[in-house]
């Protein structure tokens, strides 16, 4: 390995200038992370990074997170320097509006960013997930150990350690003995408000050593020979490794050591005494021409001969393997996966058992479906039963042990699909989808498909109370964008509601399941799979031409309409049923279908639902009425918690009669 010199010092200072120039022009950013971290990025990059920057999506690249995403003007310095698509012109166009340089790093919007980072702590559990997702892939293609076989790399600061789901992710990783992970840590003791003393006291290195992780220090973050030695020691440990690389965060300008420089632009005068600092006297915006043929020949070069020594060892493989290598590479699910999906004619069963049944017969046919629990596995049933757990000792066995880590296993999901290869899903009570929604908030704008399964859906817990009683929840998770919701009332809508799951590609999923039994109802078997595409349907329509009133629901309560529209057909009431299992689904038909399903003429309107009633007046309109619960439940058997609650026919019945007679009252909300 080539020794460092002084073109790798003047390539230090070149990234520290550049991004400097960028935030100073943006007028914006974070230049102190950029001035202290870019040694330890330098070392990486140009000595151990394996990556094609012509060819970015290589599959057996090795993967960066840049978890302390405020420092993006830094990676994208990298980016442009190593050959990238990232523009000079992009550089100066920094945290623009319409550019392709963002102010924290965004996947697909960036070539070469490998994860959509800057809410701290998320990076290092996608950094996490990925090792997890490339040790799984490793072994399911044993036979072929060329195929899979990288590293993944994360840059934290002290925010990122300070936040809860750091140590999530890091207490997964340990007891995983991940050892392809390796995370380099800017120890720069200061964070945003001042000095990380004012909150923060604990010694990582001994932190991260208790979760079983090897840990270093390298004392002078601008020693180029001694990051590069830690991080080739770490490649041979048998665990994830951190290495706390003391710095100065900004470097080189007026107010380095102190928190004025970590997200302020340096201003003229700050940036010339940069610039005398560091000897620097190029034009603006300029990489030596030393610098760039430099990464031209360590970073660039390095990689396209490994790629192509990659692509000519899996071109010697067996046509067999090669085959089932790139069928996993690109998530193609088989012909015939469809016919294998159970149908139900009679039967009543809770969503979640009718789930564990579609997760097996998916398994069966997708050796890359991998997924697990927030220590529930058992109640949310989510384990893969022809499989094992996987462990350092069994690491191609499909069910993932997350532990009560609800928020790290949304993270950790994220990573193990953005390295690509697997369909994953994680499950926990819809009531703790608050501890994950951080992690699907960033799933939905990355546009990855993860599946989350989540039961005990409503009030319906009973006994459990209010703790474990979702209200908000349900409503609040329809609120993010790209994010379908699913809350299937039957077997059948559950089996259609997995499908949609699993032919996703540009969004994440979330089912919505219950504990209590849901009859097979009625029509849902020819109905269902096209009806839960769709997002509503009409279930049971009017025995007439055209409805007199219209009753909607979704998950269980979709029975309760239907047993609600009998009643009413006995007082000369003849209503339609709609079962609406997805309104993103259903927002997404075109006008005419959701006229057909909901006639505009039609105003007499009722929504039931076991949750938070706000939004369902785009159904219900001014004239309609919601029948739903906006305070939280009670401790109590199921059916004495749903009747003080008025989930019951009658009341049902009373609120659509109560309709007619308010017509034109705004919104009755029970």
């Amino acid at each position: 390995m080539q020794a460092f010199d002084e073109i790798d010092e003047l390539a230090v200072n070149n990234l520290r200038v550049l991004s400097a120039e960028m935030i100073e022009r943006a007028g914006s950013g974070h230049p102190g992370l950029p001035l202290g971290a870019a040694p330890m990025m330098w070392a990486l990059w140009s000595r151990q990074l394996r990556v094609d920057p012509q060819q970015s999506q290589w599959a057996n690249r090795d993967r960066f997170v840049l978890s302390a995403g405020h420092g993006s003007a830094l990676l994208y310095s990298l980016l442009h320097v190593s050959g990238f698509n990232v523009t000079m012109g992009e550089l100066q166009r920094f945290r623009q509006f319409g550019s392709h340089t963002p102010g924290h790093p965004e996947l697909g919007i960036v070539d070469g960013v490998e994860a959509t980072t800057g809410p701290l702590g998320q990076g290092l559990g996608m950094a996490v997930g990925m090792a997890l997702a490339e040790r799984q892939l490793a072994a399911q293609f044993s036979e072929s150990p060329q195929l899979v076989d990288h590293y993944t790399y994360a840059l934290v600061g002290d925010g990122d350690l300070m936040e809860g789901v750091s140590h999530e992710a890091a207490s997964f990783a340990g007891n995983q003995q991940l050892q392809k992970l390796i995370v380099l840590y800017d120890d720069n003791a200061v964070s945003l408000d001042g000095p990380t003393s004012r909150s923060f006291r604990t010694d990582v290195n001994q932190r991260f050593a208790s979760y079983g992780w090897d840990t270093q220090t390298v004392g002078d973050g601008n020693d180029l020979t001694a990051i590069n030695a830690a991080i080739e020691r770490a490649k041979h440990s048998s665990r994830p490794s951190l290495i706390a690389v003391k710095t100065t965060i900004g470097f080189g300008a007026p107010q380095a050591g102190t928190n004025a420089v970590h997200g302020n632009p340096l201003g003229t005068a700050g940036l010339t005494s940069l610039r005398q600092q560091l000897g620097w006297q190029a034009a603006p915006f300029t990489v030596m021409p030393a610098v760039a043929k430099r990464a031209q020949q360590l970073i660039l070069q390095r990689g396209q001969r490994a790629h192509r020594r990659w692509q000519s060892q899996r071109e010697a493989l067996p046509q067999a393997v090669q085959h089932r290598f790139e069928q996993q590479l690109s998530m193609r699910l088989p012909v015939d996966l469809a016919t294998s999906l159970p149908i139900f004619d009679e039967g009543a069963q809770a969503s979640r058992i009718t789930s564990h049944t579609v997760i097996q017969k998916l398994a069966a046919q997708l050796p890359g479906l991998v997924g697990g629990a927030a220590d529930l596995a058992s109640s949310n049933k989510t384990t893969i039963e022809q499989d094992q757990l996987s462990t350092p000792v069994t690491p191609d066995q499909r069910n993932v042990a997350f532990g009560v880590r609800e928020f790290g296993m949304g993270t950790i999901l994220n990573g193990m699909t953005l390295h690509g290869g697997l369909r994953v899903f994680g499950g926990t009570f819809l009531v703790f989808s608050d501890y994950t929604r951080a992690a699907i908030r960033l799933a939905a704008m990355m546009k990855l498909p993860v599946t989350y399964v989540f039961t005990h859906d409503s009030i319906a817990v009973g006994e459990d109370g209010p703790t474990h009683q979702p209200i908000e929840q349900l409503m609040s998770l329809r609120l993010i964008p790209n994010l379908t919701v699913i809350r299937p009332a039957d077997p059948n809508e559950t089996v259609a509601a997995w499908w949609q799951a699993i032919n996703a590609t540009d969004h994440p999923t979330v089912l919505v399941l219950t504990r209590q039994n849901l009859a097979v109802l009625s029509g849902s078997k020819t109905k269902a799979m096209t009806g839960v595409a769709r997002g509503g349907y009409v279930l049971s329509p009017q025995r007439g031409r055209q409805p007199m009133g219209i009753l909607i629901a979704s998950g269980s309560e979709v029975a309760l309409a239907l047993q609600a529209q009998a009643k009413l057909a006995t007082l000369g009431e003849d209503v339609s049923v709609v079962s609406m299992p997805s309104m993103e689904n259903f927002a997404r038909q075109s006008t005419n279908y959701q006229a057909q399903v909901l006639p505009p003429q039609i105003r007499r309107r009722v929504a039931v639902e076991m949750g938070a009633t706000s939004g369902w007046e785009r159904y219900v309109g001014l004239d309609g009425a919601v029948l739903g619960l906006d305070h939280f439940g009670a401790s109590g058997a199921a059916d004495q918690v749903l009747a003080a609650n008025q989930f019951t026919v009658a009341d049902l019945v009373r609120t659509y009669q109560q309709t007619h007679v308010d017509l034109g009252q705004q919104l009755r909300v029970i």
